[in-house]
């Protein structure tokens, strides 16, 4: 949390020239907490068309470009949630609203403005919904960044982030169950680094990761949900694990995912 707004912070300047509305410098007070905050109700996902703002083809932060999606139908992901407070509060956000920091929203770098999403997290099995009304976060190895009361909800604004499922809500069509693993609190996670029809060539990734330095490799045979040879690292105990090893696989040119057992 505290190294987003530090690199926010600093990067003002280069941000302002986002075609994304870019976050400002933090305002002087905090606002006050609600008095009941755990009975702020969930984003309601209803039909609105695409924001004016907020939603140009393709936009470049930090030295790297970002596509914005044409339709977020299909959209789940899993990966790491953050959360931005106070210095952001009544700030403007990339869709032109002003961040409320006690609304059930999120910042998202693809997803289309406004997208509604239901994020679970895998820790500890606790979901909410919320509305995607902002760009970011621009911190490696993080895929949403959620409102304070969010993040509340979820149990990790003490932790500052969360290991997360990322869903897409259609408004009108019934939401989709609870992740498997997150139904009873977290499963063991890993890092997928390949999957394979042949064997052969998930033992040459595996080899490759090894040579590497990388420890705790392994290869999952096929089975009746999905028939191909998976390369995984793990299990990861932490973020901070997975920051590392996301980093040094990454460094090697090859894409991960945070997937649960």
């Amino acid at each position: 949390m505290k190294l987003r707004s530090l690199l926010i912070v600093a990067l003002a300047a280069a941000l302002a020239a986002c075609s994304t509305t870019p976050r400002r410098a933090p305002p002087s007070s905090t606002p006050p907490v609600p008095r009941d905050i755990d009975a702020i109700p969930d984003a309601v996902p209803r039909h609105e068309p695409r924001s004016t703002r907020g939603n140009p083809p393709s936009y470049e932060v930090l030295g790297r470009r970002y596509h914005v999606m044409a339709s977020a139908e299909g959209y789940r992901e899993r990966g790491v949630a953050s959360w931005y407070g106070p210095d952001f509060h009544a700030k403007t956000t990339s869709s032109g609203e002003p961040y409320d920091m006690y609304a059930m929203t999120a910042a998202h770098k693809t997803l289309p403005i406004p997208t509604y999403v239901r994020v679970t997290n895998l820790e500890n099995g606790r979901s909410v919904v919320v509305r995607v009304n902002d760009r970011g976060p621009f911190v490696k190895n993080r895929i949403i960044d959620l409102s304070y009361t969010a993040a509340h909800k979820l149990g990790m604004t003490r932790a500052g982030t969360a290991f997360v499922e990322v869903e897409a809500l259609t408004p009108g069509a019934p939401a989709g169950a609870v992740p498997r693993a997150a139904s009873t609190g977290r499963g063991r996670l890993y890092l997928q680094t390949g999957a394979f029809g042949v064997r052969q060539n998930a033992e040459q990734l595996a080899a490759r990761l090894r040579a590497a330095g990388i420890r705790d490799v392994n290869i999952v045979a096929p089975d009746r949900d999905t028939p191909l040879h998976r390369v995984r690292i793990g299990p990861i105990a932490d973020v901070a694990t997975f920051d590392m090893l996301a980093d040094r696989v990454q460094g090697l040119g090859i894409e991960t995912l945070l997937v649960t057992e």
